[in-house]
C-alpha cells in the first residue's frame, strides 16, 4: 500500500519560517544586548563633527592668496597646524610661516584677513549634531568638548556659540598645549569630566585620533555621517539618537 504524506494545513506551512525568524530576533536581540555599554559621557570633536566642512569657496579664496590650487592648499593647512593648534606659535606668525613656506609674502592686512577668514570657514554649524548635543545633555549626560582649536577659534566659539553651555568642559589644545592624539590631552579632559574611560563615547572624523582615545579604554567612534552615526549608536544601545 502506498504510503500517503498529509501536506497540513497554509497555516502549518507557515510555521516553520515564524518559528526561524522568531530564533533569528530573538538571537539579534541578545546580540544587540551583549553589545550594550554602560555610557555616561560623550566627548565630542569640533571640526567635521560638530561644524561642516570647509566649503570650496573658502577653500579657493584662501588658496589664491598662496597662488596654491584649492586641491593643494587644504593638505598643506592641514598638516601645516599642529604648532598653531597647540598654541606653540600664534596667529601672525603662523600665517608669516606658510607664506613663507609657499614662496609667497603677505602684509599684515592680509593676515587679518586670512584670520577672518579661517574663523568664517570653521564657523557653518552642523546643526543636528548640535541639536543632539543638547538632547543628551539635557537627558543628563555629562558633556566634553576635546578639539584641536587654535586660540583666534577658541575665542571666536566662546562668543558667539551660545550652544557651548551644553558642554560640563571644554578641553582645547591651545590651551592645553598637547594636540589630538597625545594622550595627555584625553586624559585632561577624562579628569574633567570625572567618568571612567570606559563610561566614555568619543566622536571624532579621524581615525588616529579614535585609536589613541580606544588606547585609555574609551570608546570610539568615527564621525563620518550622521547616518552611520545612528546605525553605530544602536549597536551601543545608546539611547538618544541625533534627528535625521
Amino acid at each position: 500500500m502506498p504510503i500517503s504524506y498529509h501536506r497540513g494545513s497554509r497555516d502549518s506551512l507557515d510555521e516553520t519560517p515564524r518559528v526561524v525568524q522568531n530564533l533569528a530576533m530573538d538571537a539579534r536581540n541578545h546580540h544587540r544586548v551583549a553589545n550594550q555599554r554602560k555610557i555616561s559621557a560623550v566627548i565630542f570633536d569640533y571640526g567635521e563633527v560638530l561644524c561642516c566642512p570647509p566649503s570650496l569657496e573658502h577653500l579657493a579664496r584662501m588658496a589664491e592668496v598662496f597662488h596654491m590650487r584649492r586641491e593643494e592648499f587644504f593638505p598643506a593647512y592641514i598638516a601645516s597646524r599642529n604648532p598653531y593648534d597647540g598654541g606653540d606659535i600664534g596667529a601672525d606668525d603662523y600665517w608669516r610661516q606658510f607664506a613663507e613656506s609657499a614662496g609667497v609674502e603677505v602684509h599684515h592686512s592680509m593676515i587679518g584677513k586670512l584670520r577672518e577668514w579661517d574663523l568664517e570657514m570653521w564657523s557653518s554649524i552642523n546643526a543636528k549634531m548640535v541639536e543632539w548635543l543638547g538632547a543628551i545633555h539635557s537627558a543628563g549626560f555629562r558633556t566634553a568638548l576635546l578639539s584641536n582649536m587654535q586660540s583666534d577659534m577658541a575665542g571666536h566659539a566662546r562668543r558667539n556659540f551660545a550652544w557651548l553651555r551644553h558642554f560640563d568642559c571644554l578641553t582645547l589644545s591651545c590651551e592645553a598645549r598637547a594636540i589630538k592624539p597625545d594622550l595627555a590631552i584625553y586624559r585632561r579632559c577624562l579628569a574633567a569630566l570625572g567618568v571612567p574611560p570606559s563610561e566614555t563615547l568619543f566622536i571624532d572624523d579621524r581615525i588616529s585620533n579614535i585609536e589613541a582615545a580606544e588606547i585609555l579604554g574609551i570608546v570610539g567612534l568615527p564621525f563620518q555621517s550622521i547616518e552611520k552615526l545612528c546605525d553605530d549608536l544602536r549597536g551601543l544601545g545608546f539611547p538618544i539618537s541625533p534627528v535625521i
